[in-house]
């Protein structure tokens, strides 16, 4: 399995402006929180697991599995 390049928290936010995409409506369109969107962005939130894992892999700043149970 090829591993994707990871992003920095910064190239993300970068991203999202270029794009003129909210972080907001972009957590809400995956089902998460924004605080913990913004938290992982932010480096407030580790992303180790649960949650902010989730949101760390879908904004590619993190490789690993979302495992739903």
């Amino acid at each position: 399995m090829e591993m994707k390049q990871l992003k920095t928290r910064e190239e993300v936010l970068a991203d999202f402006a270029r794009k003129g995409t909210s972080i907001s409506k972009w957590a809400k369109e995956r089902g998460l929180p924004p605080s913990v969107v913004y938290g992982v962005l932010k480096d407030r939130r580790k992303a180790r697991i649960g949650v902010s894992h989730k949101a760390a892999v879908l904004l590619g700043i993190k490789h690993g599995e979302i495992v739903e149970e």
